[in-house]
């Protein structure tokens, strides 16, 4: 899914220029990377609200155009107000297509509603919702599928069980086994009456 955004630079800069941008519903951003001079530019608030409740926004390379020139980045981080539903701030990085870029993409977990193993009284437990990939921008994905239907009971899904896309590689695992997270997990489920036996078998120290 291809996102783009508009935008317009900015020089008047500060903590005063900022919050008088936000009361006109403004944002302020900055765009930096690709050994290219840091650019302070502005967002619409409307503009931002348009595509912040798309997952895509947060993991995938963006078409940003900053008065009529285009060029791709990445959103390494939002600030959000405390309280009212308003963006306060953007980082921008620069994307170079001919270089590789790290970022986390999503994971999706499917096919646990046919899950024999959750039939069976299985819980299904997601230790990790992301992971940190390394490719060229042309090759990241927007988020990574995780079949869960064929996990039995006592199954863990590691990192290394991942399939991933051509061209993308797991960063974690790039430095050692070591580094092979668990991301999810089937355990069965304890019934209460197992559970009751468990706190039955709890030694109490007595006093003397």
């Amino acid at each position: 899914m291809s996102i783009k955004l508009t935008a317009t630079t900015r020089s008047d800069l500060g903590k005063g220029s900022s919050r008088r941008l936000r009361h006109a519903d403004l944002v302020p951003a900055i765009v930096y990377g690709t050994g290219k001079a840091p650019v302070s530019i502005t967002f619409e608030q409307k503009e931002l609200r348009r595509v912040e409740s798309i997952e895509a926004f947060y993991s995938s390379v963006l078409s940003l155009e900053i008065d009529g020139v285009a060029e791709q980045v990445l959103l390494k981080a939002l600030q959000r107000h405390a309280f009212k539903k308003q963006i306060q701030h953007l980082d921008l990085l620069r994307v170079d297509a001919t270089h590789k870029l790290q970022t986390t993409v999503p994971i999706h977990f499917i096919n646990e509603d046919v899950s024999e193993a959750v039939k069976a009284g299985g819980v299904i437990s997601h230790v990790n919702n992301e992971v940190e990939v390394s490719c060229l921008a042309s090759d990241l994905p927007s988020f990574i599928d995780v079949d869960v239907s064929k996990m039995e009971i006592g199954d863990t899904i590691h990192l290394s069980d991942l399939v991933l896309p051509k061209g993308v590689e797991s960063v974690e695992l790039t430095k050692g086994e070591e580094h092979d997270l668990p991301l999810v997990s089937i355990a069965l489920s304890k019934t209460a009456d197992e559970v009751a036996e468990t706190e039955a078998e709890v030694e109490v120290p007595v006093a003397e």
